[in-house]
């Protein structure tokens, strides 16, 4: 069964929203999406805001994605290289 994913981003104050339909292959939907999420925004030439995202149209992840972002961004601060 796959895992539908809807998005909502900003780019320069203009809302925009996708939604797709992943096969799990192993993956918890935090994982598919934070992948697709880091896809879309190197499509955008500018910088793209997570405003939302909704996995099979009930669980709210949004706090989740911001978090594993964060916490991305942070460890990347961190290396030597």
């Amino acid at each position: 069964m796959n895992v539908i994913i809807q998005m909502v981003y900003s780019v320069h104050g203009s809302k925009n929203s996708r939604e797709a339909s992943f096969p799990p292959r192993g993956k918890r939907p935090e994982e598919l999406a934070y992948d697709w999420w880091k896809q879309i925004k190197k499509e955008m030439s500018y910088f793209a805001k997570l405003e939302k995202v909704v996995v099979n149209g009930e669980q709210d992840i949004t706090e989740t994605m911001i978090n594993m972002e964060n916490a991305i961004h942070h460890l990347q601060g961190e290396l030597p290289f």
